[in-house]
């Protein structure tokens, strides 16, 4: 027997707190575009902005206002201080890389501007990486772009998966894959490419009727758009890090997602004339023991990382936690409530019976 410390048959009417759910997830990304276009904005690290990035112990522990003061030199432009741990002893820096300086001309300014502040308190560098504006920009293109396909093609996997739509998921694919290639070629940014790359894909699972594809999509980038609205609010970098970190709960919410998709299609086969909105907490409440453990498990894996893990996987494990808490409920409260919202229990019956029914061996006189 499974572990399970939930029974099957709870009766949560978790549709019915949807309209709360709607307000608090509107009420996030409000706050998240708030930061990200009249805050501080969204902070882009060293990997994507380029610039120059310098881990550094010192001997004895050092005030923010101090190492601050003493690096805010026109050899250091642009000069940020991060410190990570308990000790007060390590710190990381980020600042624009002068023209023509090399690494070993950046790591002597460094050790003489320290020296000449700390005299009594030496320090040492861990780790020096420099990252030209070219090689930033590559990589931010790079990162939207995997994280537009990796939805594009979720949205496929799903229209076959459970709406047996194989055929209209791919040519959905190769029209927008299409349509981006020849947009890109007026020259407008990766990020406005993928915002209309985005849209267009959601325009077009509206219009087949692609419910089960466009629930997925929509819960996905619920989930994204919060973790970074909230990220954006922290003054959080945005760094390779982080968008690993976007990319696997890309995956994870839409693990649960079609746990509960597929708990869904097996009670519209059982009962094809209950309520949706019934259908829906039925499927919820089963999954709900699976879900629990699922989430909890990961989330205390990742708190123990953010706790223990030290900085340099801190924002990585900030990432997940939120991301982990998101997802979760989007699986229940935005993926499967634009179900609800998109079709009756009609409709969806007669996708998940394209499939036919399953016929015993001899249960018509034929073996």
């Amino acid at each position: 027997m499974g572990l399970s410390f939930i029974k099957h048959d709870t009766k949560i009417d978790f549709i019915g707190f949807r309209h709360w759910a709607y307000g608090i997830s509107a009420l996030l990304i409000l706050v998240g575009l708030i930061a990200a276009v009249w805050g501080n904005g969204l902070r882009m690290g060293i990997d994507f902005a380029g610039g120059v990035i310098v881990q550094l112990q010192f001997e004895k522990p050092v005030s923010d206002e101090d190492l601050k003061a003493s690096l805010d030199v026109p050899a250091l432009p642009g000069i940020t201080t991060q410190r990570y741990g308990e000790s007060g002893r390590d710190y990381l820096l980020r600042f624009s890389k002068a023209e023509n300086a090399d690494a070993t001309q950046l790591r002597s300014t460094v050790n003489e501007t320290l020296a000449a502040a700390f005299p009594d308190n030496p320090a040492e560098i861990v780790r020096l990486e420099i990252v030209g504006p070219k090689v930033g920009a590559d990589l931010t293109n790079k990162a939207l772009s995997a994280l537009y396909y990796s939805i594009l093609l979720i949205a496929v996997y799903i229209s076959g998966r459970f709406e047996q739509r194989w055929m209209a998921g791919a040519a959905m694919a190769a029209a927008l894959w299409g349509g981006m290639y020849l947009v890109g070629l007026t020259g407008l940014g990766m990020g406005w490419l993928v915002l209309l790359s985005l849209g267009i894909t959601l325009a077009v699972c509206l219009v087949l009727r692609l419910n089960f594809a466009l629930g997925a999509v929509v819960g996905l980038l619920h989930d994204v758009l919060i973790t970074v609205g909230l990220l954006a609010l922290m003054g959080v970098e945005v760094d390779l890090n982080v968008m690993a970190a976007l990319l696997t709960l890309v995956g994870y919410s839409l693990n649960d997602t079609i746990i509960v998709y597929d708990r869904l299609r097996e009670n519209l086969r059982a009962d094809p004339h209950m309520d949706m909105a019934a259908l829906i907490n039925r499927s919820v409440n089963q999954t709900l023991s699976r879900t629990i453990l699922t989430s909890g498990t990961t989330f205390l894996a990742t708190l123990s990382l953010f706790l223990l893990g030290g900085g340099v996987i801190h924002d990585f494990a900030l990432t997940m936690l939120i991301g982990v808490v998101v997802g979760t409920a989007s699986s229940v409260y935005i993926s499967s409530a634009v179900l609800l919202a998109l079709g009756d229990t009609a409709f969806y019956v007669g996708l998940v019976q394209k499939k036919g029914q399953y016929v015993r061996p001899g249960e018509h006189g034929v073996v």
